[in-house]
């Protein structure tokens, strides 16, 4: 590390091994230790960790057995995983974890409602305070596997009695003990805002100020409430959480994310909101799709849809149905892939027969969203597949209808940015590079007004695809000369 990186070794014995795990990954993963080196900078400024200064030297210290302090081996965990499309935890890569207090860590959390009030309090208000130190989201460990799932069944256990208020000796005796409707109606549109900006400008930008609005909410479940009242602050606790976890997702904090995510669950629990509940789990989800982890996305799936199959409007099963498809298609299942979404369009087909108006955070599962993922699975079966032009014939239609249809909304611009790349990809599949750079840049037009590190992921590695396969192109060249002036690979803001 150059200077006074911050990232100096824990180990300090003289006859270091190399590290053989670590040298293994680092070869398979094609990386040189300097693209290696600028990878942990730029990830390290998304953390806000800005003294962090690695360089070549450094990559060959680690290699050679030095253990590299936090947030070094969170981040090279989370760029291994993306890498592969798994999750490469740190003792995977031969690398100590720091000691994390029990509070931080894990998602196997007490089911009960002042625990959860207390955890999320805890939670966002260390997500407050460290992001503005540097070290936000370094001390937390994904989940996945029994690990994960397993806690999550949970969720469809009883609680007894209604929502349980937190000790009333933490209420602040200076604030009055009740919330009147107005103010509860305000924090339901001031989340419905939050969600909207969203959809419009991706999670970078207002990530902060929902994780300041729920610390806030926690403040009051804190304080003495009536039992509907409180229900209503749960449910908003709960969909702010999982918004949180939507954001940090959205701009590559996945540990943080996930936290979110269960604690969301635990708050739409404490509400009483099963559909809720199956909409959380169904980010959680798709999450573990994006980390290599089909067969736990699945599993979450296949949870959601048994806890709220009672009571979920066709929308959010649409939804579900849409999202089981997406993890059959990356198991390598296409029968039971084309089941699920022929089951998702069925039921979308329903969705104006429903007498009660849709939650907000289930209104942007609109036709255009149903066409992408449904695309999106077919696509995933033809990567699944070694490259079917079968399965990218499948995806290409229902593709072009979402990206028709995104067209005209210009509500949710990354969802359009996130079809056009789709679209992107099908083109390259069928052997089409030059309709894939069309694509693709006009996607990076849209990702430069978007906060969205997935989007701007995605764009490098279509292409990056598109260099691999059909690099001597002009088109191709031409592409990879934009990439670098309209994306440049500079933090983002959490």
């Amino acid at each position: 590390m150059g200077g006074n990186g911050g990232s100096g070794a824990t180990a300090t014995s003289t006859d270091k091994r190399p590290n053989e795990l670590l040298n293994s990954w680092f070869v398979r993963s094609g990386w040189s230790k300097g693209e290696l080196a600028r990878q942990v900078n730029r990830r390290a400024r998304q953390l806000g960790a800005n003294h962090i200064s690695t360089d070549t030297s450094r990559v060959r210290r680690w290699l050679d057995g030095e253990n590299p302090r936090e947030p070094i081996p969170r981040i090279l965990s989370e760029l291994f995983s993306e890498r592969f499309g798994c999750v490469v935890s740190v003792e995977d890569l031969g690398l100590r974890a720091a000691r994390q207090a029990p509070s931080a860590t894990g998602v196997d959390l007490p089911w009960t409602g002042p625990q959860t009030v207390a955890l999320l309090s805890e939670f966002s208000r260390s997500d407050l305070m460290l992001a503005r130190r540097g070290f936000l989201g370094t001390s937390l460990v994904l989940s996945a596997g029994p690990s994960l799932v397993e806690p999550m069944q949970r969720w469809l256990v009883p609680s007894p009695g209604g929502p349980q208020q937190a000790p009333e000796p933490s209420a602040d005796p200076r604030r009055p003990g009740r919330i009147s409707k107005p103010e509860l109606a305000l924090l339901e549109s001031t989340t419905e805002m939050f969600r909207q900006w969203d959809a419009q400008c991706g999670g970078g930008l207002r990530r902060k100020a929902v994780v300041g609005q729920l610390h806030e909410v926690t403040d009051l479940l804190q304080e003495p409430q009536p039992e509907a009242t409180a229900r209503k602050l749960f449910q908003v606790a709960a969909e702010l959480a999982e918004l949180a976890g939507w954001m940090s997702y959205d701009v590559g904090l996945q540990p943080t994310a996930q936290k979110y995510f269960v604690l969301a669950l635990h708050a739409a629990k404490e509400a009483g909101d099963k559909p809720l509940g199956s909409y959380i789990l169904s980010s959680m989800s798709r999450q573990m799709i994006h980390l290599g982890r089909p067969d736990d996305a699945l599993e979450l799936i296949h949870l959601a849809q048994y806890g709220s199959r009672d009571c979920a409007s066709p929308r959010t099963q649409s939804m579900l149905y849409a999202m089981e498809a997406r993890a059959y298609a990356n198991m390598g299942q296409p029968g039971k892939c084309k089941r699920a979404v022929r089951m998702a369009e069925d039921t979308f087909a329903e969705v104006d027969e429903w007498d009660e108006p849709d939650p907000d955070w289930i209104r942007f599962f609109s036709e255009a969203e149903l066409y992408g993922e449904n695309s999106h699975s077919f696509r995933d079966l033809a990567y699944v597949a070694g490259r079917s032009p079968t399965y990218a014939s499948l995806a290409e239609p229902l593709m072009q209808k979402a990206v028709e249809l995104f067209a005209k909304d210009t509500e949710h611009q990354r969802s359009y940015a996130l079809n056009l790349i789709g679209m992107a990809t099908v083109h390259l599949l069928r052997g089409e590079p030059e309709q894939s750079t069309v694509l693709a840049s006009e996607a990076m037009g849209i990702a430069k007004k978007v906060r969205s590190e997935r989007v701007n992921t995605r764009i490098r590695k279509t292409v990056d695809s598109a260099v691999r396969d059909h690099g001597e192109l002009a088109v191709v060249v031409d592409l990879t000369e934009q990439l670098a002036v309209d994306l440049p690979e500079t933090a983002e803001a959490v």
